[in-house]
């Protein structure tokens, strides 16, 4: 299945990074959280991206067009570095189409851009391009092709615990209460579509606005409800997490270890 990636918003609300490289380039270890989020995919088979560009969107094209992979990996060099051998390491096989969506469009305008290449799918994966997760997106997969449903977005639960204060209207406060909110299910920014998403869009429409909407009220949009791993990156205390994460080798949406990933 192909991939739609959305790398094209401005990520306002992580602006220590976002003012000199997009979002999905903001790095989590020696990676950018976009290399991430298609890692997690090829570890299940599909190698196939669409990249839905637009704010600083040569600054993408440049990573892949440039991409080193030696300089991620532990290597030999010999020769002054006429020669070098990458030690272990994954290949990254992977065909990635980038399409200038434009900065202002929201995602549902992207998805709509790039229909055309994805118009051979009957599934096809997309996604937000700056949360992780551990789901098992076989299991995902297969419920969603069983259900018949058009539509299926991964739901968690909010990442973050609350304080919920009952304030009096003269400003005196009642209670103070913590509350993980264990009766909210989120938007996780992992989706599934058939197709037949493309009819129930209009270009300029909110993805989760208009055409949810629609699919709806013709019980074609089923969520997917996991309770294990997920972590978006929407803030800087949240990229922060997401790195010492890594640096201590606490990694779950690295879900496979190579030699169990899928070919083709």
């Amino acid at each position: 299945m192909k991939v739609v990636l959305f790398c094209g918003g401005l990520g306002t609300r992580i602006r220590e990074y976002s003012e000199a490289i997009p979002k999905p380039m903001i790095p989590v270890g020696h990676q950018p959280i976009l290399w991430h989020v298609m890692d997690y995919y090829a570890q299940y088979g599909h190698r196939d991206y669409v990249l839905c560009l637009g704010y600083k969107a040569n600054t993408i094209k440049e990573f892949f067009v440039n991409y080193k992979p030696q300089l991620f990996s532990d290597l030999v060099v010999t020769g002054r570095g006429g020669e070098v051998q990458v030690l272990g390491g994954q290949k990254e096989d992977w065909r990635i189409t980038m399409i200038d969506t434009g900065v202002w469009r929201n995602i549902g305008s992207r998805l709509w851009a790039v229909r055309e290449h994805v118009k051979d799918e009957e599934i096809f994966c997309a996604n937000y391009s700056d949360g992780l997760s551990d789901v098992n997106l076989d299991d995902m997969v297969e419920k969603f092709k069983a259900s018949g449903k058009i539509g299926c977005f991964l739901a968690v639960r909010p990442p973050l615990t609350y304080h919920l204060a009952d304030i009096d209207a003269d400003g005196r406060v009642r209670d103070f209460i913590t509350s993980d909110r264990s009766d909210i299910w989120i938007n996780g920014g992992y989706f599934l579509f058939r197709k037949e998403i493309f009819d129930y869009m209009r270009d300029g429409e909110e993805l989760v606005v208009e055409p949810f909407k629609r699919l709806i009220a013709e019980d074609k949009l089923m969520a997917y409800k996991h309770e294990g791993f997920f972590r978006s990156m929407d803030t800087l205390r949240d990229r922060q997490m997401l790195e010492e994460m890594f640096e201590k080798g606490v990694t779950p949406w690295r879900v496979k270890a190579e030699s169990e990933r899928k070919i083709g």
